[in-house]
């Protein structure tokens, strides 16, 4: 007998040992994974945020496109405009209801915006009251990069989170909330006793403690070995934190329903998923609805079930009443009032932009980093361009060839931000990224390089300068490579800016190998790129290869005058709380001579008003002053156009994956893409200012020498400083008869008439052009 009651005692001690034991570990597991984050948050990538400003270039449509991609919902009064997120218009005027937003380095409160479109301009703005200079709309979110569980959620902290709220849950979940330990044995006890009477499992009785302890701890399974567990991690829980810490994390922690393969978790997201506004500024009824789901999300989804979803909220609103958390009046109201959910939020997805950002990320982050920190990243985005860049790719594919693919790169030209970016004519693949990955032969686009080496030598070469455009042999390789012009025919002496127009081949090559491959390709790295040795005579036709986001870089720089500027993709990184972790700053370097740039750009004009890219103008007025160039490749495998304006700069690039012939040239292929982006985004004329280094002279064509600006065909035209010619036309043109004017000085008091230097370079070579 002894023996055995020092077993039972023993046996007992142990029982006690274990207990304390695994009580211990349950205690340091649940103070360890609180200590820690709680939970994986994915990072958050914003567009631009439209700026708006009196004066601004905005049509109707394209402000109501951006309304609508921030999810904002026209309502037909001004009364209406309760909620953030909403608007009015009649004809070009519009009332905003904005939403609050953290940029980081500032808050934008909610508040009212009014502006005036008239004639495609910001007419008039104000900001609640007042006359405002400048207003700026929440951006659109672009997506998103999730942990592997999808799960999603916007944490809210307890001073953030409305009293109604948590007494709401508290009064249906677990009335004894703030009483209990963790545990509540009497509604256990209740539990037992109804699941007896109903003779099956139909009431639980888990405190918001448990339900916690489930869903970060353990697994859903209903077995002994589970509740078992929970009540040791509840228990643990109640003890290290206090009622308001748990029902935080509970709030942010709640399973409220599916977006697709995106779970909405947590009352932040689940009051912007549902009603387009944040936590604090749910209505009674709207509150109801999001505790009513608790019990069932899918069961009781409002846009899959409403009359499921009316039912539990309408349960809801009794017990609010009968704790006296809403009136007998707002329960009468709510009672009969609608669901007001909104239609489902569109997720605007740009994966191959956001491919690109993420890239850039991963130079400087971990994956699980930002995957898990709740991140908020700024992009340079601009929806409305990207959404133009993606209808003018598939406008253009459609009815042609299913194997033609594209890539397109649009930047700022004054900070090479990028403002869009197409990897393939299907814009929510995430697959391969043309516009990152497709290394292709980029064809007659070099030919702007070889043309500035020269001008960047103006004791040797100016745009007059006569140029021969014959026959070339050259040994590359063991091989004698003979290149030949498009059109199959050779056009003798001719002045340097003509070969750059038409995009003649073989008096580029001639130009480039009196130049040296060297000095060319030296001046391709000025620009932005550093083709891979060895350096052949192909090359000065482009047959190495680059993408499309490299050659956007090397012309950006030659659409900013020769100054050097990274690409941008990313402008600023904050934490969750808004702590700067990273800005990207705008970085400037000059890398080229101003004037022989201003040079190759003015004929770049000439290009699109008169050469090679002339069929443009079926898309854009001549009026601003496109410059661009085209580029095909061998058997028309490959298209491009690269072109800019005064504010944008796009490069196109059209192909198959398989190197097959499009059958297209640059100008049938790429360029109606360029054309079609361009027509459909705000673009200001180009107007190059000459760096002061150029100087004019009035030039004879036919010989390259100075003559007077009153004989045939005289041209003004610009050079470099010192590079103009010297000499004079001995003689008139033959045939023509000169007769020297005298000049006309001005009458006293008279101001003499200043003559215009014309805009474009075509205007100074009209003649050259006349058939």
């Amino acid at each position: 007998m002894k023996l055995l009651r020092r077993l039972v005692i023993f046996l007992l001690l142990c029982a006690c040992m274990a207990f304390f034991a695994y009580a211990y570990m349950i205690n340091h597991q649940v103070a360890q994974r609180f200590k820690d984050r709680l939970w994986d948050v994915p990072a958050k990538v914003y567009a631009r945020p439209m700026t708006l400003y009196p004066g601004l270039q905005l049509s109707v449509k394209s402000l109501e496109q951006e309304l609508d991609l921030l999810g904002y919902r026209r309502v037909e009064t001004q009364v209406q405009l309760t909620v953030p997120g909403t608007y009015t218009r009649y004809q070009g005027r519009f009332v905003l209801s904005c939403r609050s937003f953290d940029f980081g380095e500032q808050r934008r409160p909610v508040r009212r915006v009014e502006l005036t479109i008239s004639g495609d301009l910001i007419d008039q703005l104000k900001s609640g009251e007042r006359i405002a200079d400048m207003e700026q709309l929440d951006p659109v979110l672009i997506g998103q990069f999730y942990p592997s569980s999808m799960e999603d959620r916007i944490l809210v902290d307890t001073e953030d989170i409305p009293t109604l709220l948590k007494k709401t849950i508290i009064a249906v979940e677990d009335k004894n909330f703030y009483s209990h330990y963790g545990i509540d044995f009497k509604s256990i006890f209740r539990a037992i006793v109804v699941n007896i009477r109903q003779g099956r499992l139909t009431q639980g009785a888990s405190t918001l403690t448990q339900q916690l302890a489930k869903n970060f701890f353990l697994s859903p399974d209903k077995t002994l070995k589970r509740k078992f567990s929970e009540a040791f991690v509840a228990a643990a829980i109640e003890r290290q934190f206090t009622k308001e810490e748990i029902l935080e994390a509970y709030i942010n922690e709640v399973y409220l329903g599916q977006d697709g393969s995106r779970g909405i978790y947590g009352f932040g997201l689940g009051a912007q998923f549902y009603f387009g506004k944040s936590l604090e500024l749910l209505s009674p009824k709207e509150t109801a609805l999001l505790v009513g789901m608790l019990k069932g999300p899918s069961v009781y989804n409002p846009r899959v079930h409403p009359d499921r979803a009316i039912a539990r909220r309408n349960t809801v609103l009794g017990l609010m009443a009968d704790q006296e958390l809403i009136s007998s009046a707002e329960l009468t109201k709510s009672l009969g009032s609608s669901l007001s959910v909104i239609p489902m939020p569109r997720q605007w997805r740009f994966p191959f932009y956001l491919d690109f950002v993420k890239r850039r990320l991963l130079e400087e982050y971990r994956e699980k980093d930002l995957k898990t920190m709740g991140l908020r990243i700024f992009t340079p985005l601009d929806p409305l361009v990207q959404l133009a860049a993606e209808k003018g790719v598939a406008d253009f594919m459609a009815g042609r060839d299913s194997k033609l693919e594209a890539g397109v790169v649009v930047t700022a030209a004054a900070t090479n931000e990028i403002q869009a970016l197409v990897g393939g004519k299907q814009p929510k693949y995430q697959g391969f990224n043309r516009a990152l990955d497709a290394n292709r032969p980029i064809g007659s686009l070099v030919k702007p390089v070889v043309y500035l080496s020269a001008l960047e030598r103006p004791e040797n070469y100016t745009l007059v300068t006569r140029i021969n455009d014959g026959p070339v042999a050259l040994k590359s390789g063991g091989h004698l490579w003979k290149p030949m012009n498009f059109d199959k025919k050779f056009h003798g002496e001719l002045p340097l800016f003509q070969a750059l127009v038409h995009s003649y081949n073989t008096s580029t090559v001639r130009l480039g190998m009196d130049l040296g491959l060297e000095t060319v390709f030296a001046t391709m790295a000025q620009l932005g790129f550093k083709p891979n040795p060895p350096l052949v005579p192909a090359m000065l036709l482009g047959s190495f290869e680059m993408t499309p986001v490299q050659v956007a870089q090397v012309y950006h720089t030659l659409a900013s005058g020769g100054f050097y500027t990274p690409a941008r993709v990313i402008n600023a990184v904050y934490t969750p709380e808004g702590e700067t972790l990273q800005r990207y700053s705008l970085n400037i370097e000059q890398h080229l001579d101003p004037g022989a740039v201003f040079l190759v750009d003015k004929t770049l004009q000439a290009v699109v008003r008169e050469g090679t890219g002339r069929s443009l103008s079926r898309w854009l007025s001549p009026d601003l002053g496109i410059a661009g160039k085209t580029g095909t490749t061998n058997d028309l495998r490959d298209t491009w156009f690269a072109g800019f304006s005064g504010n944008r700069l796009a490069v196109v690039w059209v192909g198959r994956d398989d190197n097959q012939s499009t059958g297209l040239t640059g100008a049938s292929g790429a360029l109606q893409v360029f054309g079609r982006i361009m027509a459909q985004i705000p673009n200001t004329p180009l107007v190059l200012t000459p760096p002061e280094n150029i100087e004019w002279a009035v030039i004879d064509p036919q010989t390259g020498l100075r003559t007077d600006s009153n004989a045939p065909g005289a041209l003004a035209v610009p050079f470099i400083q010192g590079s103009a010619p010297v000499l004079f036309n001995p003689l008139p043109n033959p045939g023509t008869q000169v007769i020297p004017k005298t000049p006309a000085y001005p009458r006293p008091g008279q101001q003499p008439v200043q003559k215009k230097k014309p805009r474009y370079l075509i205007d100074w070579f009209k003649d050259v052009f006349k058939k």
